[in-house]
């Protein structure tokens, strides 16, 4: 005899809501990744804040002076890079296929397709850039929630203890604390990895005498945050680059990526990271690729952010209830 399934209809309200839950979250989407990229700010920003604090400097002014340090960075650093990387950005794609001649003479492709396909690079490149800083309402709306979560971080626990009891409250602020702990970590130590590799690549390949230093440089510090894969693929360019010189100063110049990266990995990474934020390289490749399919760059920008702070909330999650 069939046996009988029932659903009750908790059930069945239970799931509507849940579909309803889900699709509100999916047209909401863009303001929850905008609230969370002010969190990581928020994050990578509150520690000098607290600093500031501690000689009597007003919160809000301790966050205002940083934005204003922060702004005023980006500023001199995009009026001193974005040109001239442009430029040899536009120079090494016009070259490209002559250098591609050199190196494969006996090749039958289409040179002109990859001329078609590479010398836009640097155009495109400042487009995006200009495309990038002039939505202000965007990076206003950005900063403005960073600056009201930086504010409130001290007042969170007593409102948490409004909606959920004191001692709830405390458990969410222990996994907040460690969410932003590791983020702030996390984020700060990848800017400084990054601009670390691209200034000792810049300098590397200006005394070898290598062209384009500018582009690779940029190239193989944005590239630092891929282990393993990153730093090769940041090589390649080069590598070539120095063939068409000479085979020694290619292999010299392979030598030198070799170097920069072994210094990076036993020692700048152990001085920068510390008790590390840092995950195993194939998650951090997978997480990569996952949020790239997903959500496009800003996917694949999001995607370890995201991991850590979820592995980070279960961890603590199943630590507080073990003592519990």
């Amino acid at each position: 005899m069939p046996s009988k399934i029932e659903i009750s209809h908790k059930t069945i309200l239970f799931t509507i809501f849940f579909l309803i839950f889900l699709w509100f979250l999916i047209q909401i989407q863009e303001i929850l990744s905008l609230v969370f990229v002010a969190f990581i700010l928020m994050s990578a920003i509150s520690p000098m804040a607290d600093n500031l604090e501690r000689f009597h400097v007003p919160r809000a002014l301790s966050v205002l002076m940083i934005y204003v340090l922060l702004i005023a960075l980006i500023a001199i650093a995009g009026n001193s890079i974005i040109p001239p990387l442009v430029v040899q950005t536009i120079r090494l794609g016009e070259n490209f296929p002559a250098l591609i001649k050199s190196i494969l003479p006996s090749t039958t492709f289409d040179i002109q397709s990859i001329t078609q396909q590479i010398t836009p690079v640097g155009e495109n490149l400042l487009k995006v850039t200009v495309g990038l800083f002039s939505n202000i309402v965007t990076l206003f709306t950005l900063f403005v929630i960073s600056f009201y979560l930086i504010l409130e971080r001290k007042n969170l626990k007593s409102h948490l203890s409004v909606f959920m009891g004191d001692e709830a409250a405390k458990k969410v602020m222990t996994i907040w604390l460690k969410v932003e702990e590791r983020l702030g970590a996390w984020v700060r130590g990848q800017v400084t990895l990054a601009f670390t590799i691209g200034l000792s690549t810049f300098f590397g390949l200006t005394l070898l005498g290598i062209p384009y230093t500018f582009p690779l440089a940029i190239l193989a510090g944005l590239l630092e945050i891929v282990p393993i894969i990153g730093p090769i693929i940041a090589a390649i360019p080069a590598i070539l680059v120095a063939f068409t010189i000479s085979p020694l100063l290619a292999l010299a110049t392979a030598a030198l990526y070799f170097i920069i990266q072994q210094v990076e990995a036993n020692l700048v990474v152990p001085l920068v990271m510390r008790k590390a934020v840092g995950l195993p390289p194939l998650v951090t490749i997978i997480g990569l690729m996952i949020g790239g399919k997903l959500g496009g760059i800003g996917g694949a920008i999001l995607a370890i952010p995201i991991f850590v702070t979820l592995e980070t909330i279960i961890k603590e999650y199943f630590a507080l209830k073990s003592k519990s």
